[in-house]
C-alpha cells in the first residue's frame, strides 16, 4: 500500500484527491493547505481524511509520495528540504499535468488512441471475429498502398489477399515475427495476435508489421553502434591517462583501467557515485564543469585512498545545446615530479662545473637594474676586465655568471673564487698553483692554480677588496703580463683568462687608507658596473617576489600563484639592508606561515620586519657661503657633491630625472655618486 500526502487544497487538489481515492492500492494520509475552507480540504474532511495547515503534521512517519499541487515553485523546494530521503516529492508541474490529463482523459481517449495508432511507424490492422477490418492505420496504408478510410468494414481478404488473420481467428494462436510479401512486392515482418474476451473467446485479431528493409537498416545501425562502442571502449581502456566520465547529475558512469591503477578505486566504488567520491584533497572539477559548462585545465588535486597527486583536465559533454555530462583526464604528476627533481639534481651538479645563470635569470625592470643589465650585456661582448660593485646580496655573482654565459667564452671553464674565505697562503697557492716541494704537504708533481684551470674561460674573483697587499701585487702581474708564476716556481706560465671581480668595499676609501693598491684598482676598474641595492629599485619587488615564490614552490611542495598588493605594500616600506638575500629569507618564512592549500600570499603571512635596521636617508646638505683655507679642487668637489645631492633629493631619488636636470648621463651620475661615497 502506497501512502500519499497532497499539498494544495484548491480545485486541482480536489481533482487529485478524487482520482487517488478510487485506487485500491493507494492511501491518502492527509491534505495540507493554508486555507482550511479550500475545496480540497472540505472534500478531504468529507472522506474522513486528516487535514492540516502545517505539512510537518504528516512527515512522521514519512509518506511514500508528497504530491505538490500548489502554484508556487518555492513550496516544492521547501518540501524537498524537509522531506525524508525515502519520500518522493512530485513537483507542482507534474501534479497539475496529472490533473489536466485526468480531467480530459475520457473525452479525449478515442482521439488520442487514434492519434497514437496513426503516429506509429509500424503498420497496424485489426479485424473483428468475422474478419472485417476495424482498424487500418496510416502506416499500414503507406506500406500496402490501400486507402485506410476505404478499407474499414471490408473483409480483410479483399484488402490483403494473402493475409493469415483469418487463420489466427480460427485457431486462436499467435504468429510472431513472420515474413510476408505484399501484393505490391514489399517484404514485411509481421506479428499476428488473437484478441480474446475475458471468457477466452476469440473476438478478433491484430497484425503489426514493419518494412523488413527498415529492420535491416536498424540492425546494421545497431551493429555499427556496437562496433563503434567497442572501438571507443578499447581506445579508452588502452589509454595510459586515467579517464573519468560523469553524467549531467555528476554521477560516475565510466572509468578506464588506468584510472583504477592511478587512484586505487574500482568501478564498483565509482560508477553510480557522486563525482567527488574519488577526491581526497581539492574540489570536484566535474562539478565545476557541469556548473559553468566551460572546460577547465591544469587543476591540481589529490585522489584515491593513497592521496595520489594529480593534474586534471575536464570538459563538458554537450550534444546540441543539452549538457550530457563531463569527461575528465587525470595525469599522474608523481613521475613528472621525480623526473623534475632528477633534472634539477643534474643541473645542480652541472652548475658546480660551469656558470649556471644567464641574463634571463636576473629579475628586474627598474631603471637602475635596466641600466646595469645594459652595461653587463655590453661588457659580455668584450674581453675587458669587469668590476662588479654593490652591496652584499644585490646579485653580483649572478651578473658574473650571466656575463660569462653571454660571452664567446661560455663553452669554456668558469671558475669562482671567494677571496674572503681562504687564508692568504692558501689563497695564493689556490690562485697561482705551486711546484712540487714548494711547501710541506705539497702534492707530488705540483698543482695547477685556478688561473691555469680557467685558461680560455673566465675567473670570478668575489670579495676582491679582502685580498692582502702581497696577493694584490701578484694578481696585478697576472692582469698586466697575462701569465702566472706558481708558488716555488721560476718559470712563468701564460694564461688567457677573462677576469670578473666583485666587491662591496668602497675601494677608493681603501686606497686612501693604503689597504688596496691603486694600480690594481685601475687594472680592475676597466668596466665598472654598479648594481643598485634593493631599496633603490623597489619597483622590482613584485617581480622578484614572484620569482622567489616559484622557487619556494618547488622546495616546499606548494602551489602559491601570486602575492597580494597588500603584501607588496608592506615589503616596500622596508629598506632591505640585506637586499635580495634578505627578501628571499622573508618570503621563505612567509610561505611557511601559509596554509597548504592557499594560492595567494597576503599581508598577514609576511613576518614582522625589523624597522630599526632601516637605512635612514642621507640628509641633504647645503653649500656653505664661503670655504676658507681649502684647495680649489677640494672646494669644487665638495660643491659638486652637495649640488648633486640637492638635485637628487629634489627629484625624489629619481636618478634619471636628476641626470637630465644636471645635463649628464645616468652612467656619469652613478659614477659621481659612487666616487663621493653617497650612493
Amino acid at each position: 500500500m502506497q501512502t500519499f500526502l497532497i499539498v494544495g487544497g484548491g480545485e486541482d487538489g480536489k481533482t487529485v484527491l478524487d482520482m487517488l481515492a478510487s485506487v485500491d492500492f493507494i492511501t491518502v494520509v492527509g491534505m495540507v493547505d493554508a486555507a482550511p475552507d479550500a475545496p480540497g480540504m472540505v472534500e478531504a474532511r468529507k472522506r474522513g481524511i486528516p487535514t492540516s495547515t502545517d505539512v510537518q503534521t504528516f512527515l512522521a512517519p514519512p509518506p511514500d509520495v508528497i504530491l505538490d499541487v500548489t502554484d508556487t515553485d518555492e513550496v516544492e523546494g521547501r518540501l524537498k528540504e524537509i522531506a525524508s530521503p525515502q519520500t518522493h516529492v512530485i513537483s507542482g508541474v507534474v501534479a497539475r499535468l496529472m490533473v489536466k490529463l485526468v480531467g480530459e482523459a475520457w473525452k479525449r481517449r478515442q482521439n488520442e488512441l487514434e492519434a497514437v495508432v496513426n503516429s506509429t511507424h509500424d503498420g497496424m490492422i485489426a479485424v473483428n471475429q468475422h474478419g472485417e477490418v476495424t482498424l487500418f492505420n496510416k502506416a499500414a496504408g503507406r506500406m500496402t498502398g490501400v486507402d485506410p478510410a476505404k478499407s474499414l468494414g471490408k473483409p480483410v481478404t479483399e484488402v490483403i489477399p494473402n493475409t493469415r488473420l483469418g487463420v489466427v481467428i480460427k485457431e486462436g494462436i499467435s504468429e510472431l515475427n513472420r515474413r510476408q510479401t505484399l501484393e505490391n512486392g514489399l517484404e514485411i515482418i509481421t506479428s499476428r495476435v488473437p484478441v480474446k474476451a475475458p471468457d477466452g473467446k476469440v473476438i478478433g485479431a491484430v497484425a503489426v508489421f514493419r518494412d523488413i528493409s527498415e529492420i535491416k537498416q536498424l540492425t546494421q545501425q545497431v551493429l555499427d553502434l556496437e562496433s563503434m562502442k567497442s572501438m571507443l571502449q578499447a581506445i579508452i581502456n588502452s589509454s595510459d591517462d586515467a579517464i573519468s566520465v560523469v553524467d549531467q547529475d555528476g554521477m560516475g558512469i565510466l572509468i578506464n583501467p588506468a584510472y583504477t591503477r592511478l587512484t586505487g578505486l574500482t568501478p564498483e566504488q565509482v560508477i553510480g557515485k557522486p563525482a567527488e567520491t574519488d577526491i581526497s584533497e581539492g574540489e570536484s572539477l566535474h562539478k565545476k564543469v557541469l556548473k559553468t559548462r566551460q572546460p577547465a585545465r591544469g587543476v591540481h588535486m589529490k585522489v584515491g585512498p593513497h592521496h595520489k597527486e594529480v593534474v586534471v583536465n575536464a570538459a563538458p559533454i554537450i550534444i546540441g545545446d543539452e549538457l550530457k555530462g563531463s569527461v575528465g583526464i587525470i595525469h599522474d604528476v608523481t613521475e613528472l615530479k621525480q623526473l623534475s627533481r632528477d633534472l634539477e639534481r643534474a643541473r645542480r651538479i652541472i652548475r658546480t662545473l660551469e656558470a649556471k645563470y644567464t641574463f634571463e635569470d636576473i629579475i628586474g625592470n627598474s631603471e637602475p637594474m635596466c641600466h646595469s643589465l645594459a652595461q653587463a650585456k655590453q661588457a659580455a661582448q668584450t674581453r675587458a676586465t669587469v668590476l662588479l660593485r654593490g652591496e652584499s646580496g644585490t646579485g653580483k655573482e649572478l651578473f658574473a655568471h650571466a656575463i660569462h654565459n653571454a660571452s664567446d667564452r661560455k663553452y669554456n671553464q668558469f671558475v669562482r673564487v671567494n677571496c674572503a674565505t681562504l687564508s692568504e697562503s692558501l689563497l695564493e697557492s689556490e690562485l697561482f698553483g705551486y711546484e712540487e716541494g714548494a711547501f710541506t704537504g705539497a702534492k707530488r708533481g705540483g698543482k695547477k692554480g685556478l688561473f691555469e684551470e680557467a685558461s680560455g674561460g673566465t675567473i670570478f674573483l668575489d670579495e676582491i677588496g679582502e685580498l692582502s697587499l702581497s696577493t694584490q701585487a701578484k694578481l696585478l702581474r697576472v692582469l698586466q703580463e697575462k701569465e702566472v708564476l706558481r708558488v716555488g716556481g721560476t718559470k712563468s706560465i701564460p694564461v688567457d683568462v677573462r677576469v670578473i671581480a666583485a666587491t662591496n668595499v668602497y675601494l677608493e676609501k681603501a686606497i686612501q687608507e693604503k689597504r688596496f693598491r691603486e694600480d690594481l684598482y685601475y687594472r680592475l676598474n676597466v668596466l665598472p658596473i654598479h648594481i643598485a641595492p634593493l631599496r633603490m629599485r623597489k619597483e622590482d619587488l613584485y617581480d622578484l617576489s614572484l620569482h622567489l615564490i616559484k622557487k619556494f614552490n618547488q622546495e616546499y611542495g606548494r602551489q602559491v600563484e601570486d602575492i597580494g598588493e597588500d603584501a607588496i605594500h608592506v615589503l616596500s616600506q622596508y629598506d632591505w639592508p640585506g637586499n635580495v638575500r634578505e627578501l628571499e629569507n622573508v618570503l621563505g618564512r612567509a610561505m611557511i606561515n601559509m596554509a597548504f592549500n592557499e594560492r595567494r600570499m597576503r599581508r598577514e603571512h609576511i613576518p614582522p620586519l625589523d624597522l630599526s635596521r632601516m637605512i635612514q636617508p642621507t640628509a641633504t646638505p647645503s653649500v656653505p657661503d664661503a670655504i676658507v683655507g681649502k684647495p680649489l679642487k677640494e672646494v669644487l668637489a665638495q660643491t659638486e657633491r652637495d649640488y648633486i645631492l640637492q638635485v637628487v633629493a629634489a627629484c625624489g631619488q629619481n636618478k634619471t630625472e636628476a641626470a637630465r636636470r644636471l645635463g649628464i648621463s645616468i652612467r656619469s651620475l652613478y659614477y659621481k655618486l659612487e666616487r663621493y661615497g653617497v650612493l
